[in-house]
């Protein structure tokens, strides 16, 4: 028989195992280290489409404004011409749009929720590279699959403070030395969209879109976008971009068919003067006030 303190003792041994079981079995996959679940395996019959098309604006575009630089002189150096890039509009077609299919079903009735997106062509493993290059971000907006590596690098002779703010899991917030190497990053939630900034340099952002798919894309100078290894189907497509400096992005929205090996088109506009013609616009519509009159009961 055990005496009472060799019981006493006992109890607590079996109490702390219970905790420590507890609170393995409640961490969330961010803290487990592992990535969040899969679904279904994709499997590719080789008759896998395009989503295709160009992002314009409707209007005259902001003009960029002249950033001043002077707080360091190593940036003044190497952009004394530096403008903002909220909106990089080339004869009205517009950069820096992530574009992306938000949801759908695909042509056997599997809803595209459901597809491990690694398994789908294209699905990308290796690095990408966001560069601090002229004290600003090359690229400005990025995209890339959930948990895969972001090279940072610093092409600049002076230092930067390179801070993630993902609003689905904890910020990461590091300096890079003049010279130092690249530093990795992986996104571990998917997030439309992390914006990046620079500590030291208030001006520098940057947005990187992650998702669990490889099914986006970026829109270059000439407005221009294409999404491959599309599975035949029915999608929604949306397109973001960050807007007006100090506003919250903006997301719109077009529902698009693929057909098996076929070239789907999606066309967005942004630009004050789009609502007036029907279009989608980066400016929501008000509502109607109803006024009253006077003598009315």
């Amino acid at each position: 028989m055990f005496t009472k303190r060799a019981r006493l003792w006992l109890g607590l041994i079996a109490a702390a195992s219970l905790l420590s079981l507890a609170s393995s079995c409640s961490k969330t996959p961010e803290e487990g280290g592992g990535s969040e679940p899969s679904g279904k395996a994709y499997t590719s019959k080789g008759d896998e489409g395009t989503i295709s098309g160009k992002v314009s604006y409707a209007g005259t575009a902001p003009a960029p404004v002249k950033i001043q630089t002077d707080a360091d002189p190593a940036c003044s150096k190497a952009s004394p011409n530096l403008t903002s890039e909220e909106w990089v509009v080339k004869d009205g077609k517009v950069a820096n749009t992530f574009v992306y299919i938000k949801d759908g079903t695909l042509a056997d009735g599997t809803k595209f929720g459901e597809i491990d997106g690694n398994t789908l062509p294209g699905a990308k493993k290796s690095a990408v590279v966001l560069d601090q290059n002229g004290c600003h971000y090359k690229p400005h907006v990025l995209g890339v699959m959930v948990n895969q590596d972001i090279s940072i690098t610093n092409s600049d002779p002076t230092n930067h403070n390179i801070h993630f703010m993902p609003k689905n899991s904890t910020d990461w917030n590091h300096s890079q030395l003049a010279g130092a190497g690249p530093m990795t990053y992986k996104v571990p939630k998917a997030e439309v969209l992390v914006q990046v900034k620079c500590d030291q340099h208030p001006w520098m952002k940057s947005y990187v879109g992650a998702l669990k798919h490889p099914l986006f894309a970026v829109s270059g100078d000439d407005g221009s976008f294409t999404i491959t290894g599309v599975p035949p189907g029915k999608y929604t497509v949306a397109a973001w971009h960050e807007g007006a400096s100090g506003t919250p992005g903006t997301e719109q929205k077009m529902e698009v068919t693929v057909a098996a090996k076929g070239a789907a088109t999606a066309d967005f506009q942004f630009g004050a003067s789009a609502a007036l013609r029907g279009q989608p616009s980066s400016l929501p519509m008000l509502p109607a006030l109803e006024v009253p009159m006077m003598g009315k009961p």
